[in-house]
């Protein structure tokens, strides 16, 4: 090959290489922008909003606009955020456990009609949450469980994403030759899954957790529909609530921007910390087989 051909081997290849940095670069500022400037939002007057640019710092006011966030209406976005937790963080530890618990036995047993429940459940994977927000109110309402902290928290303990998850990830991960060898040492099923299937399952775990996580957090209909007591509020609802009143209470205009901004902090901090156990999870689970 001359050393023409081989000059224009090596920029195609450059430019290939280059590629995907280029599109993961235009892709990252595509997310990273609205949150820049949200924070840069977060940190000035409602004057400096509209009269400042929008993704620079003017006059620094993020601690006095904090303060003034968890001071409104006697600390009640205090109160959402603290439900927003019970109703992300319990109901999606619990859902995480029943969906792994359905996958396995999915995966690892044999009986009449499993994969007639396993399409009806993959099956719910397509249905959207809004079309059953409505018949969930109509459920709730006939037991008088609306208005109460069970009507938003029940219907999220449900994950048919997560069922199909860990059946898919157990089916792979879970040898049925370690299944075997811990029932002949006489270990339980409920033994074995919960020493032995759920650590192999640790990083589809966390994933199903964290898509819970943030799937039950960002939650806007179901609490629309079945709250009316403001102390019940999830934090997005609230925030909602609030943006709705700025036009006659234009200094709420501020505390939604600086709100929406600190009710994304624990779905940071929850990714932050979950994250190494899909490093130490994809090989922690490995057996030789």
């Amino acid at each position: 090959m001359s050393t023409e051909g081989r000059s224009r081997s090596a920029g195609l290849t450059t430019t290939k290489s280059l590629m995907p940095t280029i599109v993961m670069a235009i892709a990252a500022l595509y997310f990273l922008v609205p949150l820049w400037w949200l924070f840069v939002a977060s940190t000035k007057s409602r004057g400096d909003l509209t009269t400042t640019a929008g993704l620079w710092f003017s006059d620094f006011q993020f601690g006095a606009n904090v303060s003034d966030l968890f001071s409104r209406e006697g600390n009640i976005y205090a109160t959402w955020l603290l439900n927003s937790l019970l109703y992300a963080g319990v109901a999606g530890a619990i859902s995480t456990l029943l969906a792994a618990m359905a996958g396995y036995a999915l995966a690892k047993y044999t009986f009449r009609g499993r994969e007639a429940v396993f399409n009806t459940i993959l099956a719910g994977v397509l249905v959207p949450t809004t079309a059953l927000a409505l018949p969930l109110f109509l459920l709730f309402s006939k037991v008088d469980m609306t208005d109460t902290y069970w009507a938003v928290f029940v219907p999220s303990l449900v994950s048919p994403l997560g069922v199909y998850l860990s059946r898919i990830y157990a089916g792979a991960s879970v040898p049925d030759t370690l299944i075997e060898a811990a029932r002949i040492d006489g270990a339980g099923e409920f033994r074995i899954f919960f020493t032995i299937a759920m650590r192999l399952m640790s990083p589809a775990l966390v994933t199903i957790f964290l898509f819970q996580f943030v799937a039950i957090w960002n939650n806007f209909f179901l609490p629309l529909i079945m709250l009316t007591n403001q102390d019940l509020y999830p934090v997005t609802y609230g925030l909602y609530v609030w943006n709705s009143q700025a036009a006659r209470d234009p200094s709420l205009t501020t505390l939604t921007i600086v709100g929406s901004f600190v009710s994304i902090v624990p779905l940071i901090i929850a990714f932050l910390m979950l994250q190494r156990f899909w490093r130490s999870g994809l090989t922690s689970g490995a057996v030789k087989g």
